[in-house]
């Protein structure tokens, strides 16, 4: 495909077969250094900015009134998900009108269609969707571009997995480019990527600055810390997911049970891991991705958000 060309969401389900592949780089050693950033002298007022999902929002309400109940709650931004099935007017318009930042988005196909599947059709669908994300979110005055970049399975190993990501991420990199949108890759129950140095290592071997990390909170805390993956993946961070999750419930009841918690009120160290993020000079977007509800709800996810910001 000529990165080039525009791609529009009716031709973008239309996709080819491609087989590039890229090589299997080998190794980080345990001694790298693997922030080059220095702890930064925060300010004592906070600037973190909160965000949250656009489909945690459940009142029946339209989207500029969606945009004006979460500017009323104090939120700064909100995430959509792309490619979409908004009109784009009605999207600017809140946006404009609100005053309500899209600081990004989450590609919307990922998990269907991932990048590491063995059919190159079925990644190429995801690549497509990854170029219109991009443009998409600069349209909204975004950053970053949330991608989930594989799965591994039964029938997807993890070196394939690792090597037909990185082959199609390559692909759309001149594109975050030329948009000046980041690619965030996030952490999530993917059976991938499961440290943070292997974390670190797969965004280095890009050599590209269009690429970083959506550091998920709550995802990690069933198999480590989020503290010490900040500390490790450093400037990579991009974007935070603010999420919970209790080891306990998960223990008893079973591991998706583990989110059923309120933000607080589960395993995840807040202060530690806030001064995580003043030590590597974080002081950017967390955006909340929990169950959502209406203006009551949402207000107390505001004022949850606040709290640990302070912490």
């Amino acid at each position: 495909m000529n990165t080039k060309q525009k791609l529009t969401r009716k031709t973008f389900m239309k996709v080819v077969g491609m087989s590039a592949v890229a090589p299997f780089l080998p190794t980080i050693s345990i001694g790298d250094d693997l922030s080059e950033r220095k702890p930064e002298i925060i300010p004592s007022k906070s600037t973190f900015k909160k965000s949250l999902k656009f489909g945690m929002v459940k009142e029946e309400l339209s989207v500029m009134d969606k945009f004006k109940l979460l500017k009323d709650l104090g939120f700064d931004g909100v995430e959509l998900d792309s490619p979409n099935e908004l009109k784009e007017k009605d999207i600017m318009d809140a946006r404009d009108k609100t005053g309500l930042e899209i600081p990004g988005v989450v590609n919307s196909v990922h998990w269907k269609s991932p990048m590491s599947d063995a059919d190159p059709k079925v990644r190429t669908t995801c690549t497509e969707s990854m170029e219109i994300a991009l443009r998409d979110c600069k349209k909204y005055g975004g950053t970053t571009v949330l991608l989930v970049p594989a799965v591994v399975n039964e029938k997807t190993s993890y070196e394939d997995a690792y090597r037909r990501s990185q082959a199609e991420i390559r692909k759309v990199l001149p594109i975050a480019k030329e948009t000046g949108v980041k690619i965030a890759i996030e952490n999530v129950w993917n059976n991938f990527l499961l440290s943070p140095m292997e974390a670190a290592r797969y965004i280095d071997e890009f050599e590209s600055d269009m690429i970083g990390w959506y550091l998920d909170i709550g995802n990690i805390i069933r198999y480590g810390w989020p503290e010490q993956w900040m500390r490790i993946l450093g400037k990579r961070v991009l974007k935070l997911d603010i999420k919970e999750y209790s080891r306990k419930k998960a223990n008893e009841e079973g591991v998706w049970e583990g989110f059923k918690v309120e933000l607080l009120e589960g395993d995840c160290n807040w202060p530690e891991v806030m001064k995580a993020v003043k030590e590597v000079g974080y002081n950017g977007w967390g955006s909340a991705e929990i169950p959502g509800g209406d203006r009551k709800r949402l207000e107390k996810i505001s004022e949850l958000m606040d709290k640990i910001y302070k912490s």
